[in-house]
């Protein structure tokens, strides 16, 4: 343990103004006295040695999460270090996705004290992984995930929690459920300094440091990537039993309204396209061309940026942050200036063509959210998105933060919903191709961890004044109207309100308010998913209302809106759909449709991976069909989107900095092959997989 300890403050030989200090080389058996096994066989080898003459040798049993601890005999101070370094060997004859956890406690609960990263490792090969310590918060520099050298592979950093760098306990590998005995070969376990960040971002907004398959280096390589892909698209053949709105023209077919609908045939919910065919929506949010980055205060970050004369100067622009460092300022779109390098002065027009192209190639039938609305009406269905907003009142959330939703009670509310849909609805009027229409997008309804928070919406119309608060006039009514007399409530409840004027937010919630406060907060739903379909019907009577894409689960909310939507709507990141998550569903007998799902990995000069990592781009292939297959298999689900179609702008996007790894295509518009060939295997048999 002395010798752990006494390492993690000698510099490695060699390494000017110590970038590295070397923390465990398993040279000795003072060396091994800090490695705790769990379910795992640890032995002193003379393979995979990297440096020194001894690396160890770790056998992972076939078990839950085996693992291999280190654990310092006091916590280790960290603060002046970036990264935590390994060198692994997979011995094996396949690829190995592995784990890493550091905790600041010695009784860690895997959230509220740990951040972990996931790697892979194909057979046969050592390669350096490195754990970022985000001892510098990403976000102060615009992003949400930092770079790291060249030479290693970069594990992530996921988690909630903020490490305590001044008290590391204990880090470990583990395996989440290996199927076999599995041996990885770890050799010279040390921290580095966190990556410098000028001078990261090339001409084409890659990363300039690194190499990885499909980097463009060279604006030549532009018509052969042009080229290539063209002769892909004119020769790829179509889906086998498609109708014209990529419906399952193979399959039944029910009556045809010549509009999409939502009706359940053998026991399963479905979308039903214009011309009758079963239909499940797979497609894209943000096919658009908005992946721009903040350049002011920042500049030291690019190798290049145009002059004012450049012509592809005309891809700034400014933009305002909701996060971050930089409040406003200048934007560069690296993303457009590419395809203008790869179209020419047509550009818009010929990236427009290539993504039509490119979905039905790919077994998309759907174009999402946030998509450009001159994709509409071009043969690929397509769903519209609006924000509400106006001058009616709105109420607190009072179980969660700062958030305030509409007043649906407020007779003003109909009138903005009506002022918000117009614009966005009208110019779908009567066109086949339009799916249906998303109106709101993750409003903060509340959660069930606690009662506050799941009844927030109606402890917040309660507590405000009767006088200035629509939805505090009806949910007293409500009650009133249940109860009669205010003694009979404050009999039930154990208050004493004085008379029903003085009713408000009880300050602790009992057992027997619960079923009342459930009915308020269901009633406060039902009102405003009501309201926005009563103004969706009114300007747009034949197109399917899909809701607000709910991101938390409230089952009380959940059942408000399912009596006014056609379609329920959830963003649902996970590694797939488990079916007993999703019971509420099916009590409700209900159709939902994904609104938004991604995974990410760190293999090809991204930062971060977005909301669910993956080890390599073979693993984010393998992840996406996965997920889908889950969806396709519920009888509830009629779909799911993309988020999004491009990766993100490295450095950030204005709005709060994400830099995620999640599109299809890169930022030089070059799809990711593993993601298009899961993509077209996916879809080959999607339709037969849900008949089934």
């Amino acid at each position: 343990m002395l010798r752990f300890l006494l390492c993690a403050l000698l510099p490695l030989a060699g390494l000017a103004q110590a970038q590295e200090l070397l923390l465990n080389s398993f040279e000795s058996e003072d060396d091994l006295a800090v490695i705790v096994p769990r379910d795992t066989k640890v032995r002193p080898t003379e393979k995979g040695v990297t440096h020194g003459t001894r690396a160890l040798e770790i056998e992972f049993s076939r078990v839950a999460f085996p693992a291999l601890f280190f654990r310092p005999a006091a916590p280790l101070d960290l603060r002046e270090w970036g990264e935590i370094a390994y060198d692994i060997t997979n011995t094996g004859n396949a690829p190995v996705r592995f784990n890493v956890r550091v905790d600041d406690d010695y009784r860690p609960d895997g959230v509220g004290t740990s951040r972990n990263g996931v790697g892979t490792l194909e057979p046969g090969a050592t390669a350096t992984f490195v754990f970022p310590l985000a001892n510098r918060d990403p976000l102060a520099f615009g992003m949400r995930g930092l770079p790291t050298g060249p030479d290693a592979r970069n594990l992530g950093s996921t988690g909630t929690h903020i490490l305590n760098l001044a008290s590391i306990a204990q880090m470990q590998i583990f395996l989440p459920s290996p199927t076999e005995p599995i041996t990885l070969i770890l050799d010279n376990l040390r921290l580095r300094k966190a990556f410098p960040l000028e001078r990261i971002v090339d001409r084409f907004g890659q990363f300039a440091p690194a190499t990885w398959p499909g980097k463009l280096t060279a604006d030549e390589d532009f018509p052969a990537r042009r080229a290539t892909e063209e002769a892909f698209l004119s020769t790829t053949g179509t889906f086998g039993g498609r109708s014209l709105y990529g419906g399952y023209a193979a399959g039944p077919r029910l009556e045809p309204t010549g509009f999409f609908r939502a009706a359940k045939h053998a026991g399963r919910w479905w979308l039903v396209d214009p011309d009758g065919w079963l239909f499940f929506s797979t497609g894209f949010n943000s096919i658009s061309l908005s992946q721009t980055t903040f350049t002011t205060a920042r500049e030291s970050m690019f190798t290049w940026l145009p002059s004012d004369t450049d012509p592809l100067a005309r891809h700034y622009g400014t933009a305002t942050a909701v996060q971050g460092p930089i409040p406003s300022g200048t934007t560069y779109n690296f993303q457009t200036a590419n395809l203008e390098r790869k179209y020419g002065p047509s550009y818009v027009e010929d990236w427009r063509a290539t993504a039509l192209a490119r979905l039905p190639a790919w077994g998309f039938n759907t174009i999402g959210n946030w998509s450009d609305p001159a994709l509409h009406r071009r043969g690929v269905a397509y769903v519209t998105t609006a924000s509400l907003w106006g001058s009616f009142n709105t109420v607190p959330n009072l179980g969660q933060g700062t958030d305030r939703l509409p007043d649906p009670f407020d007779p003003r509310f109909a009138t903005d919903v009506n002022a918000r849909l117009l614009p966005v609805l009208t110019p779908a009027l009567g066109d086949p191709w339009c799916l249906g229409h998303f109106v709101d997008n993750e409003l903060n309804w509340g959660s069930t961890a606690s009662d506050r928070t799941r009844y927030g919406v109606a402890l917040g119309a309660l507590a405000q004044s009767a006088a200035n608060s629509p939805a505090r006039r009806a949910l007293g009514t409500l009650l009133a109207t249940r109860y009669g007399a205010i003694a009979n409530l404050n009999a039930a409840w154990g208050t004493q309100f004085a008379d029903w004027n003085a009713l408000t937010a009880p300050a602790t919630i009992t057992a027997a308010m619960r079923p009342d406060l459930a009915l308020l907060t269901t009633a406060y739903a039902r009102e405003y998913f009501r309201v926005v379909r009563d103004e969706i019907r009114r300007i747009d009577p034949d197109h399917l209302y899909l809701g607000s894409r709910f991101h938390i689960n409230n089952p009380d909310i959940i059942a408000g809106a399912a009596e006014m939507t056609d379609v329920l709507s959830f963003n649902i990141y996970q590694q797939a759909i488990v079916p007993a998550n999703w019971a509420i569903l099916q009590q409700l007998d209900r159709p939902a449709l994904i609104g938004e799902f991604h995974f990410g990995a760190l293999d090809r000069g991204m930062f971060h991976t977005g909301l669910q990592s993956t080890g390599s781009q073979a693993e984010r292939a393998a992840a996406f069909t996965r997920y889908l297959q889950s969806v396709a298999d519920h009888p509830n689900f009629v779909g799911a989107h993309w988020f999004q179609y491009t990766d993100q702008a490295l450095t950030g996007r204005p709005r709060d900095g994400e830099n995620y790894n999640i599109g299809f295509v890169t930022i030089v518009d070059t799809p990711y092959p593993e993601m298009v060939n899961a993509a077209r295997d996916l879809h080959e048999g999607i339709y037969l997989r849900r008949l089934r």
